[in-house]
């Protein structure tokens, strides 16, 4: 589970406060510059609040002990040196929480890299690179998944199988925190942030109200112009 407790940051987010719960997909959805990914990086201990609290399964980040059998989380690109294969990558990832190398292959057939596993990073197209960087998430096999933007760079048939593998990521009972600025997604669970704050949250469909669809309740709830 993940909690966010009225964390604040000066001049970026104000008293952000929501959950993600264990068997959903919860979408954190707003504008780009809204305030999410700073969220995400004050989640995983890469920022710190000027306030409030970020807890994974009632820990923060930086307490964890071996974070990558806790959460998997997914940023900007792949995480991984150009010059170093998918495979090495992962090697080295995989030593540095005490994971069996075996787990390197399943990940990869997982997201479908098993022939690229001797590419080097630095000639991955976007779309591999997140595949890669979803591969390193998934190495501990953890019940928690923070994915930011996940969606970026796949090509239809990608955005499928992203579509897919988070339901099943959610039927197996993980938690997942979807971070985007796009609404047609498979969440069961929304949050909106615009502007630093949450202005929405609660189960797509409470979220929607009376709106047509979940794009018309963003839009009625960020503005226009901020979309």
């Amino acid at each position: 589970m993940i909690s966010i407790d009225r964390v604040s940051r000066s001049r970026i987010l104000h008293e952000v406060s929501f959950e993600a719960r264990p068997g959903r997909v919860t979408g954190f959805l707003g504008p780009n510059g809204a305030g999410k990914t700073s969220t995400v990086r004050i989640l995983l201990g890469l920022d710190r609040p000027s306030a409030g609290t970020a807890t994974i399964n009632n820990r923060p980040y930086a307490s964890l002990p071996r974070p990558l059998t806790v959460v998997g989380a997914l940023l900007d690109g792949s995480g991984a040196h150009r010059a170093r294969s998918a495979r090495a990558h992962l090697r080295w990832m995989a030593a540095s929480n005490g994971l069996p190398r075996a787990r390197i292959g399943e990940v990869l057939e997982i997201v479908g890299l098993t022939e690229a596993a001797r590419k080097r990073a630095g000639r991955f197209s976007l779309g591999m690179s997140r595949r890669l960087g979803l591969a390193a998430a998934l190495l501990g096999d953890p019940p928690v998944l923070v994915l930011d933007e996940p969606f970026n760079g796949l090509d239809p048939a990608g955005i499928h199988w992203m579509r897919e593998f988070l339901s099943r990521c959610a039927a197996e009972g993980r938690t997942v925190l979807l971070s985007s600025h796009l609404l047609d997604l498979p969440v069961d669970d929304v949050v909106v942030i615009n502007r630093g704050r949450v202005v929405a949250q609660g189960t797509a469909a409470e979220v929607r109200g009376e709106h047509e669809s979940l794009e018309a309740a963003f839009l009625s709830l960020t503005g226009a112009a901020s979309w």
